[in-house]
């Protein structure tokens, strides 16, 4: 039955990380580049990282109990427990935090986009921090994965 668990956390963890790759460095910038209305190219993306959120989520959740189930205590000493829970901190921080503050930016520029309104600095400002939290989320994903063992 270990060996379940064990494929379980290591399918979810490449999921997990893939799927942030895809989503934000491939599908995100050939919607932008590709659909000439902008707003829909956002609206879509967003979707996407709404879905990458829930996984980081669920499966962030998972590996820490199974990190702690299998482990212990000695879970709270390993390299790969704290960076999970930092990219769990991370995209709560995103999702539940900085994406209704873009989100009401968008209400609030109505019937423009939100590009063309008052709100275009404040906007840019929170996509550049959610942006930057993605990117660090990427590369320590990318460190769990090269260190997990999945990628020898």
């Amino acid at each position: 039955m270990r060996r379940f668990w064990d494929g379980l956390a290591g399918v979810s963890l490449v999921l997990w990380i893939g799927g942030m790759w895809v989503i934000g460095y491939v599908a995100a910038p050939v919607l932008f580049a590709s659909l000439a209305d902008k707003q829909l190219a956002g609206l879509l993306a967003g979707k996407l990282f709404e879905v990458t959120a829930w996984i980081a989520i669920a499966v962030s959740v998972y590996l820490l109990i199974y990190r702690l189930a299998r482990e212990g205590a000695a879970a709270l000493k390993t390299l790969f427990f704290w960076v999970v829970l930092l990219m769990l901190v991370f995209t709560l921080a995103a999702h539940f935090g900085i994406q209704p503050i873009m989100q009401s930016l968008k209400d609030q520029a109505m019937p423009h986009a939100v590009m063309q309104s008052v709100f275009a600095d404040r906007f840019a400002r929170w996509h550049g921090i959610s942006s930057i939290l993605y990117l660090i989320q990427s590369a320590l994903g990318l460190l769990l994965v090269w260190r997990s063992g999945l990628s020898r």
